[in-house]
């Protein structure tokens, strides 16, 4: 037991207890530190409510009451706001609200009587002077740990011992009786878009997935964890099963039809945290006068915290999509499919697309608070006036809380700042005078000398590289695109003939990365970029001369202009990553217009350059929990038009941390992919052509493809003889993919 569990154990021992007159066991907090978290009504029970399920509706909350007792507050009518229902004998051990709204019922369970209540019908016996009454459901059948009710509230499946029971509401029968589970099941959750279907998990570490209505076993899991299973929940846009651990592990697992059950993540909520902290201590994120009531980001380095664990008590939907954008900061409309996390330490908002922490709220960071360590908990989101209802019960002693949330205030209390400039791939803009790509102004020759060069170049055969036929018979050439990607601003204008016209110097750019007194192992070539006027929509790559080298001081990359006619090259500018770390990866665009540089570093962070600008424009801090070793731009193809703002995402893989999809705009990640096995390799990735898809390399021998609107991958490529090292799709066709592997053999895969 540590320090704080004896200190708060000994609080409640020597605090007084008193109980008398129902009507005055309700405090309400008037006044509040935050606008994050309101403690709206605190209640002191006889008997510890600890790991007892405790249930929240839209605007009523319910709870045990000494044991025996059924104590339902509304937090909207003043008139109907407490209403105690008597009928057990024996303490509650579960509770659980219906899904409709009319009528309301709740469940409540203890190892006597499993009785339904309808809560409208209560309210009018009360106010009538009688005695509300429920209906037994069932009796005697063990203790039971949880209740939950059918999305049609016809059904109420019962967790009594290693059993699962399903007791139709209606005729108060029997309906099947589910035998599997070696221990104590903990949570069970219908699926809302299979009728019939049933998932539970247990003590014994594994989940199952049943047919009620035949009372059949459809699918069992192995052995997850070391540590019982004590949540679950069911994110029905997604289709995933999330079970949450008694260690603080996430388990996340497909539900769609054909993936059978398959993991999409493991998650460990300690760490993630810890994350959390480290990006907004990185950040710089400016204090504000609730400060002190915010998750300090140096409490998690202290050793006090390590001591505590972080057991996930409850799960619970959190959408913010219904929080206005602005309160939301940086998150994008198609990233908000969140949800709660109840731990004995705090509450914390997880977004399943991204498996990143949005916002943590703890207990004790917030004075206003009664209880600092909790036992149980319970969740539930009013569309309303967007708030969270949230019933909290001490883990030491029988102390209840009921708290009122904000999501809007708490994310944005804890998002990062925005950048002060929006960032972009595709080139916004020219280049600037100030700019290291800028080379003055040259007057540009007569049309007759101009034309006379283009008719030597067409009689006389040069060695280049790549060579541009103006007709070829393929999509992308011959027609137009469907969208203006680039429109090259300019304010020089010609009126007249014969009128002299200026152009911008330029010419092509070289990036390479380079370690102290080493040879770099690649050079990039980005042509940056084009004067105004020019017609071209797309840019070429010109592949560089092996005889290049370069050589700089640690963690820094040189640019070089590259002459053709002299087959010169100059250094224009030499750039250093924050804290002179050594660079893992370098990445730059070669396809069209622009002035965007990304370049990992050993420190696990990755930073953001504008070679417009000459300078570093932002870093990412903790982009991986290991330092990236590629990163992969969006350049579509040739033959291929995406959107203007598709251009802004990429692609980042680290060892044992899978593959992370970024959006430059705010410097976010959208999407993690785990779904692949890579601890000590390191595996390659890639972009299709569409923008639709992407593709890594695994150690299992095998071939992912990931879409982007998924975590979970959906395709894997079998064939391989060993570790698949590097993968590309081919240009003309989004969907083919042409995978490498070791050892060094060649092969093709079809259309996916």
């Amino acid at each position: 037991m540590t320090p704080l569990d004896v200190w708060v154990l000994a609080h409640h021992f020597l605090s007084r207890l008193k109980m008398e007159n129902p009507q005055d066991i309700f405090s309400s907090n008037g006044g509040c530190l935050s606008d994050i978290v309101i403690e709206k009504y605190l209640v002191e029970s006889k008997e510890s409510v600890s790991h007892v399920q405790l249930a929240c509706s839209m605007q009523d909350c319910a709870f045990p009451l000494d044991g025996t007792e059924l104590c339902v507050w509304n937090t909207k009518s003043p008139s109907h706001q407490l209403l105690i229902l008597r009928g057990h004998h024996q303490p509650i051990t579960a509770i659980a609200f219906g899904n409709k709204v009319n009528p309301l019922l709740i469940c409540s369970a203890s190892l006597d009587y499993i009785m339904m209540w309808n809560l409208d019908e209560c309210r009018e016996k009360v106010l009538q002077g009688r005695v509300p009454r429920g209906t037994v459901m069932g009796s005697l059948l063990g203790k039971v740990l949880c209740l939950q009710l059918s999305p049609d509230d016809h059904v109420v499946a019962v967790c009594a011992g290693n059993k699962v029971f399903t007791l139709d509401i209606e005729t108060q029968a029997v309906q099947a009786e589910l035998q599997g589970h070696l221990g104590p099941v903990t949570a069970v959750e219908f699926c809302p878009w299979q009728a019939g279907t049933l998932i539970s998990v247990s003590e014994d570490r594994g989940f199952k997935v049943w047919d009620y209505c035949t009372g059949s076993l459809i699918y069992s899991s192995s052995v997850l964890s070391a540590y019982p299973l004590l949540s679950l929940f069911i994110d029905a846009e997604s289709r995933q099963l999330v079970a949450g651990c008694a260690d603080g592990q996430l388990w996340i697992f497909s539900l769609m039809d054909g993936h059978h059950y398959r993991r999409v993540a493991r998650v460990d909520l300690r760490k993630k945290t810890e994350t959390f902290s480290t990006r907004r201590l990185k950040s710089g994120l400016c204090s504000r006068p609730e400060e002190s009531q915010l998750p300090s980001t140096s409490v998690l380095g202290r050793g006090e915290q390590v001591e505590v664990t972080f057991p996930i008590l409850r799960l619970a939907p959190c959408d913010l999509s219904l929080i206005p954008n602005s309160a939301c900061g940086c998150l994008s409309s198609e990233n908000t499919q969140c949800v709660w996390i109840g731990s004995s330490l705090g509450l914390f908002i997880f977004n399943l697309a991204n498996l990143e922490v949005e916002a943590a709220l703890y207990y004790r960071d917030f004075q206003s608070l009664s209880i600092p360590l909790a036992g149980s908990c319970a969740l539930r989101n009013r569309t309303a006036d967007r708030k969270t209802l949230c019933l909290l019960a001490s883990l030491f002693g029988g102390k209840i809380a009921v708290l009122e949330i904000d999501p809007a205030a708490l994310v944005r209390a804890q998002q990062c700042p925005g950048l002060r400039q929006s960032l972009s791939v595709p080139a916004s803009s020219c280049v600037l005078p100030t700019s290291p790509l800028y080379l003055g102004i040259a007057k540009e020759k007569s049309p007759k000398a101009a034309s006379g060069r283009r008719c030597a170049a067409q009689n006389v055969m040069k060695d280049q590289r790549l060579v541009f036929h103006s007709k070829v018979r393929s999509s992308g050439y011959a027609s137009a695109p469907h969208v203006t990607m680039f429109s090259p601003k300019t304010n020089i204008k010609s009126e007249g003939k014969g009128s002299s016209r200026r152009r911008s110097r330029c010419a092509r750019c070289v990036v390479s990365r380079t370690f102290q007194g080493a040879v770099p192992r690649g050079v990039r070539c980005a042509h940056q970029a084009r004067p105004p006027g020019c017609r071209r929509p797309h840019l070429h790559t010109r592949v560089l001369p092996p005889v290049l080298r370069c050589a700089t001081s640690r963690g820094s990359w040189v640019a070089f202009h590259l002459y053709k006619q002299k087959s010169k090259s100059k250094l224009i500018c030499r750039l250093s990553t924050t804290g002179a770390v050594d660079m893992t990866s370098l990445s730059a665009v070669n396809d069209f217009y622009s002035h965007v540089v990304l370049a990992a570093g050993r420190n696990r962070t990755v930073e953001v350059f504008d070679l417009n600008a000459g300078c570093s424009a932002a870093v990412i801090a903790e982009a991986h929990s290991r330092p990236v070793h590629q990163i992969c731009q969006n350049k579509g193809s040739s033959f291929t038009t995406q959107q203007p703002q598709a251009y802004n995402l990429f692609l980042t893989t680290a060892i044992g941390d899978g593959m992370r999809l970024w959006d430059l705009r705010t410097l976010r990640c959208e999407r993690h992919f785990e779904g692949h096995p890579s601890r000590g390799y390191p595996c390659g990735i890639a972009f299709s052509p569409c923008g639709r898809f992407a593709a890594c390399g695994a150690e299992d021998r095998h071939a992912y493809v990931y879409e982007m609107g998924s975590s979970t991958f959906s395709h894997r490529l079998a064939g391989h003889t060993d570790t698949v090292t590097g993968v590309a799709f081919n240009p003309s066709t989004p969907q083919p993919l042409v995978p490498e592997w070791l050892p060094a053999d060649l092969g093709f895969h079809g259309p996916v």
